[in-house]
């Protein structure tokens, strides 16, 4: 006979468990004694359970594995909102373990009771009160499973507190390896054949590409043929982006090149299509054919209907397509390759700007040369993100991470921190707006005492920027949206950590590299205009867009 909690802990090592991130309460105590025992899972105490979930989810993102963490009951579910809705949304396994009161006997009322299982139901794939210890190791197992299928996403698990001390016989289940469906031979041919028939065939790499495999299957696709490919904001990095075939990233919602450059396709291969993302086409009657090739079927809507569906593992029906294919004599890519030209003009004007606060496309190029090519950012959520997007190229798979599904401010530092445990040996570094920052600022304690290497950049405009830059956009007065900050270096250094302040904009490189290069946590304080993205988004796309 065991204790349920010590089952419990069982089961996660079993699955491979090798963090749980969280603040325990009251009502986790058996599950943290048991976890106090653990040879193989280490607790990572964070300052706000929103934060342990960021961090929990970004590991599902890095390794593919199910990210766990954990919270008391009311309060401390309640804040875990924002992180599964963050997971599940964007793709990353995580699961959410909360503590509940005793459901035999209950001598307390209604006290900080709410019913966390169907509050998580509209924002999981999963979620599930345990009230049998006995019930632990499948309730558990079907659990991890879920997350970690295609879709991956966020499930839950309530554990009583009565139930956590109750005795089992029960072992863990050992997980069993699983291989995905491949899309049927049918399929792979109507897409081959229409691919061949097609005169400037394009790829379009979506948030559902960004897994393994997937990107060596791409990069071949792309070599061994010659087809342009542009991505989503999720899917950057999955394909070198300093191939010269890249056509640009989708990070505005149109008129763009990246835009011009699929308008000149009149087949587009659609490559891990998720629907949480803006799209980067939209379909019309006469446009191009559309081949979608994803794990799961289209969600058909007005603007998306694709003609074709390959569906089945996307790595394998790559291949599949791949080995079937012959390169074609009357392919044209010569449009596609003018508006390239055109970007490339775009993207490097104002790279060297002497401006102070720094230009946005200098900024972004100081981080690109400060970072190696593994090096890793973590954006926070502003409108810096869509700086980063056109003008950041991202030369490996899940080195640009970023969020365009739930795009939630505050999630930039505790995915930085989360990409540095699993990466020890990389170059980290979050980038955050001001605003963004300061909701989860408090975890610069848990990366101090951690003992951390990582890099914060701050851009700091003492405001909700990117809203006040739409806010003028539309005409608006300038309201209700300015605030004040604190000395940002002061802060850092009473967390522990070392504080810069960026001063002029020929200084920022060295700041970058000392902070790069120095262990422990750094913080840079970074002045910005947001005004500037009138000229970087407005005026020179559409002064150059125009000529094509």
């Amino acid at each position: 006979m065991a204790k349920a909690s010590d089952l419990f802990i069982e089961t996660l090592e079993a699955e491979g468990v090798e963090y749980v991130f969280g603040i325990p309460g009251e009502e986790n105590l058996d599950f943290l004694d048991s976890l106090s025992r653990s040879e193989k899972i280490k607790l990572i105490l964070t300052r706000h359970e929103q934060a342990a979930g960021f961090m929990a989810a970004t590991y599902g993102r890095f390794t593919g594995k199910t990210g766990v963490c954990l919270s008391t009951l009311g309060p401390g579910a309640t804040n875990f909102v924002t992180s599964a809705a963050y997971a599940q949304l964007g793709g990353m396994p995580m699961m959410m373990i909360t503590g509940q009161k005793p459901v035999k006997k209950s001598k307390q009322g209604r006290f900080q009771i709410l019913d966390v299982v169907d509050m998580m139901g509209p924002i999981t794939k999963y979620t599930h009160q345990i009230v049998a210890s006995d019930n632990i190791p499948s309730k558990t197992r079907e659990a991890f499973r879920l997350a970690e299928d295609e879709k991956p996403g966020a499930v839950h698990l309530e554990l009583p507190e009565d139930i956590a001390d109750e005795q089992t016989d029960e072992k863990p289940m050992i997980p069993q390896p699983a291989r995905r469906a491949v899309a049927e031979e049918k399929a792979i041919w109507s897409a081959v054949e229409s691919i061949e028939a097609a005169t400037a065939p394009l790829l379009v790499v979506g948030a559902g590409a960004n897994r393994k495999v997937t990107g060596n299957m791409l990069t071949a696709l792309v070599e061994d043929f010659g087809i342009p490919f542009v991505t989503t904001q999720l899917g950057k990095g999955v394909v070198d982006e300093r191939h010269p075939l890249f056509m640009g990233n989708a990070a505005l919602s149109a008129g763009d090149f990246v835009h011009r450059a699929i308008e000149a396709s009149d087949l587009i291969i659609n490559v891990g299509h998720d629907v949480i993302e803006k799209p980067p086409f939209f379909m019309k009657d006469g446009g191009p054919t559309v081949i979608h090739v994803s794990f799961n079927r289209a969600e058909v809507d007005p603007v998306y209907f694709p003609q074709i569906e390959v569906v089945g593992d996307i790595g394998n029906a790559l291949w599949q397509i791949k080995e079937k294919l012959s390169k074609q004599s009357h392919w044209d890519f010569s449009r596609m390759a003018f508006v390239k030209t055109k970007q490339n003009e775009n993207l490097s004007e104002g790279e060297d700007d002497p401006r102070f606060p720094i230009y946005p496309q200098r900024l972004v190029k100081e981080v690109r040369n400060a970072m190696p090519d593994d090096g890793i950012i973590c954006l926070d959520n502003g409108v810096y993100k869509i700086w980063f997007a056109r003008n950041y190229p991202a030369y490996l798979p899940n080195t640009v991470l970023l969020d365009n599904a739930l795009a939630t401010m505050g999630a930039g530092l505790p995915s930085a921190m989360a990409a540095n445990l699993v990466h020890p040996d990389k170059k980290i570094m979050a980038i955050c707006g001001d605003g963004g920052f300061m909701m989860n600022s408090q975890e610069l304690e848990t990366a101090v005492r951690l003992k951390l290497n990582l890099t914060v950049l701050i851009l700091n405009d003492s405001a909700y920027g990117m809203i006040r830059w739409k806010q003028a956009n539309m005409g608006l007065k300038d309201w209700g949206l300015e605030y004040g900050n604190p000395d940002f270096v002061k802060y850092a250094e009473s967390y522990g950590a070392f504080g810069h302040r960026v001063e002029s904009s020929d200084s920022l490189s060295d700041i970058l590299k000392h902070s790069l290069d120095t262990p422990g946590v750094h913080l840079i304080d970074c002045p910005v205009d947001y005004s500037e993205n009138d000229e970087i988004l407005n005026v020179n796309i559409k002064k150059l867009s125009a000529e094509i």
